[in-house]
């Protein structure tokens, strides 16, 4: 005996079998029970989400020789033949190769004839988008007024294609796409039906990869099993699909959350090597940064698969949930421009770089998006070292004491001081409206005008949403409201932004040099050859 692939053998039979369109279901089964009948009903929907299938249902419940209802027992001999595809007073039509007027003239010329054995003579016209203007009008009399015995079900992937005037005469249901959920409980109790051992990642891989279509989730499904010899496995699946492992996307963000921009590349470079899809990549990536979003804003959502809540709540403690915002646009916008990458490999490597250039800067994220700049006047702060231990001596680690630096550098003069610095200091901006705030200088204010330039590497920054919540904080700040303008050049001085690396360089020089001159410090250099790693030399806050 012939294989009979998945699709068409878990085709669902009945109503009570139809997964994930519960409110056609009730609308149909309500109507049949009550024995109200409409003549022609419209099915909508995307590929595979069960339109053909509801028609074939429909057709039994009204021909089955148990009576009209919404429960056709499958036995009788009419529904036998429905399901076997064989019945004479079914009519499936497909409109993409009938599309001509006079072809639905001779179609609809057997209307009026009486069922040959059922109870109603059922047309089903899939994809009737697909017919002439011709052949719509063709039908439309009939469609208004057909006999007794005719019952139309008529099925669509764009119902925008027809006709208002046979809109108007039928009942339409919009099939919605499979929630990824629905499509991975039903595979479950198919392969658990026919005795496959799977893992669960496996099965939500398959069903993100058929986008709401769970004809298609049955395709892969059936796919995955012959490539796993008769398994169905996390990697397999992956490998089969082109997919990318969540966990290297979640190496990816902590390696951004890190600032570790080379460790961000080679994970790239890895997928890429392996001839992993980049927008299938970008697509993972902007799932999970969905995820980490919700257990900042919405923690008693459901976010997927317990094994990675963990990494995820701790990314959502890193970053500032601005930051996933404008981390989600970069990921979706650079999916759409692949297209116009020079090859995918460019195209991924620079939306990597692009989340790591508008990533705040600061080891974590989410307190450098509240943290102020230190007042010219405050102390710097004091370093500290873990002192090694010689082989052989016992050491009791020793505090450095704690040491105030005077302000060192170039000072900026009254002149090349801006009083932008101390605007933005006191707006407390976060998030992206932050960084477009801080690579600024003000130009000039002029009664309710406030001109900013901005540096031109951060013109990115200058969306809509940024400036309007610019103007209002600064309309806030002055007291009444502003008009904001922002041009795109050098500023003149130095911006917030500079001015905090400086400060935070001569902070870094200062540490060092604090620690180079403590005496224990020194004498381990000089009697036990040891040398000093200047990169684990952080000043303290």
């Amino acid at each position: 005996m012939s294989y009979q692939v998945l699709a068409r053998r878990w085709r669902p039979r009945n109503f009570s079998t139809l997964v994930g369109q519960e409110h056609v279901v009730r609308a149909l089964t309500h109507a049949l029970d009550e024995q109200r009948l409409h003549h022609a009903y419209l099915f909508t929907g995307t590929r595979g989400v069960g339109k053909t299938t509801l028609a074939r249902i429909l057709a039994k419940a009204l021909n089955c020789e148990a009576g009209v209802s919404s429960e056709p027992c499958g036995r009788c001999l009419s529904c036998e033949e429905i399901d076997a595809g064989r019945f004479v007073d079914l009519i499936e039509v497909d409109a993409a190769t009938n599309t001509k007027a006079e072809e639905m003239r001779q179609l609809l010329e057997n209307a009026v004839y009486a069922p040959t054995r059922g109870r109603y003579k059922v047309y089903v016209i899939d994809e009737v988008h697909m017919l002439s203007g011709h052949a719509f009008n063709a039908m439309l009399k009939t469609l208004e007024e057909p006999p007794e015995h005719v019952k139309f079900v008529l099925a669509t992937t764009d119902p925008q294609k027809i006709p208002v005037t046979v809109l108007s005469r039928c009942l339409q249901f919009n099939l919605k796409q499979m929630p990824v959920l629905a499509i991975v409980e039903h595979l479950g109790r198919i392969l658990q039906s026919e005795d496959i051992p799977y893992e669960g990642e496996a099965l939500t891989t398959l069903a993100r990869a058929a986008s709401g279509s769970m004809r298609d989730a049955l395709s892969l499904l059936d796919q995955s099993i012959a490539h796993g010899a008769g398994k169905v496995e996390a990697a397999g699946v992956r490998d089969m699909l082109g997919a990318v492992d969540a966990t290297r996307l979640l190496e990816m963000l902590e390696a951004l959350a890190a600032a570790d921009v080379s460790r961000m590349l080679a994970i790239a470079n890895e997928m890429l090597s392996r001839s992993l899809s980049a927008a299938g990549a970008l697509q993972e990536l902007a799932m999970l940064l969905t995820r980490v979003q919700l257990l900042q804003l919405a923690a008693d959502a459901d976010t997927g698969e317990d094994s990675e809540r963990e990494r995820l709540e701790a990314l959502a403690r890193r970053f500032t949930p601005e930051f996933i915002q404008l981390a989600y646009q970069i990921a979706i916008q650079g999916r759409a421009e692949l297209p116009l990458a020079p090859d995918d490999e460019s195209g991924l490597v620079m939306t990597i770089l692009r989340l790591h250039a508008f990533a705040p800067s600061g080891e974590n994220f989410q307190i450098e998006a509240v943290r102020e700049p230190l007042p010219s006047s405050a102390p710097a702060p004091a370093a500290s070292v873990a002192r090694p231990e010689p082989d052989g001596v016992s050491a009791r680690p020793q505090s450095l004491p704690e040491t105030v630096f005077a302000k060192s550098g170039r000072e900026e003069t009254a002149e090349e001081e801006s009083e932008w610095h101390a605007i933005f200091a006191a707006l407390k901006l976060t998030g992206a409206t932050r960084q477009l705030a801080q690579n600024c200088d003000l130009i000039r204010r002029e009664g309710d005008l406030c001109l900013l330039r901005l540096l031109p590497v951060h013109q990115a920054l200058l969306q809509p949403d940024l400036q309007e919540k610019l103007k209002q904080a600064l309309s806030q700040h002055f007291g009444s409201p502003i008009r904001l303008s922002i041009e795109v050049a050098s500023p003149e001085r130095t911006t917030p932004r500079e001015r905090k690396a400086q400060e935070e360089a001569r902070q870094q020089e200062e540490a060092i040099a604090a620690i180079e001159a403590d005496p224990f410090v020194r004498e381990a250099i000089e009697n036990l050859d040891a040398r000093l790693d200047q990169k684990s030399i952080q000043p303290l806050l």
